[in-house]
């Protein structure tokens, strides 16, 4: 099986956007000089898994985000529009996985939303989180795991802080 990594930034409450979605409040860890170990991390990646809101977000910035990779758009909505590259699915996490296995995918970025990621992370399939704390409190938006339900183990592999105050914690799953 592919190795999902969830890869998020995150307000120190735990959302990953507004409740509309909106992402402005990540513009303080965007777009200096550090890239907070993206282009690293971006290198390691096979795939990338998404959800349809966070899909339509991408496209709203203009230059598409995901160039040299496959991606995975998990909507219940029919997409008329064609990209190279994209596989518009309705599949569960489990046959993802299978479809990610039987295409060769060693290693995969489940960007978000937050109930994708809870279903992944329920399904058992998440194997690595990466979460890019923003120094900001929202008071409410969309979680980082949306509807997830299930106690997960998680051991601490490294933690590091950047100088504009984001703090990045690489955990894995535990061993069972």
């Amino acid at each position: 099986m592919a190795v999902i990594v969830y890869s998020i930034a995150a307000s120190l409450d735990g959302f990953i956007g507004t409740l509309e979605g909106g992402i402005d409040w990540l513009a303080r860890a965007e777009g200096r000089s550090e890239d907070h170990g993206y282009a690293d991390f971006y290198a390691t990646v096979d795939a990338v898994l998404v959800g349809g809101r966070t899909y339509d977000a991408c496209l709203k910035h203009g230059e598409w985000p995901f160039p040299g990779k496959p991606c995975w758009v998990m909507t219940r909505q029919d997409r008329e529009e064609k990209r190279a590259g994209v596989t518009f699915t309705d599949l569960e996490p489990r046959e993802i996985a299978l479809e990610l296995e039987a295409r060769g995918v060693k290693r995969a970025w489940l960007m978000g939303g937050g109930e994708l990621a809870g279903a992944f992370r329920d399904a058992g399939l998440i194997d690595e989180y990466i979460v890019s704390h923003i120094a900001v409190i929202l008071g409410d938006g969309i979680p980082i795991f949306g509807f997830s339900s299930q106690r997960q183990e998680l051991t601490l592999d490294q933690s590091k802080t950047y100088a504009d105050g984001v703090v990045q914690g690489h955990y894995r799953r535990a061993p069972r």
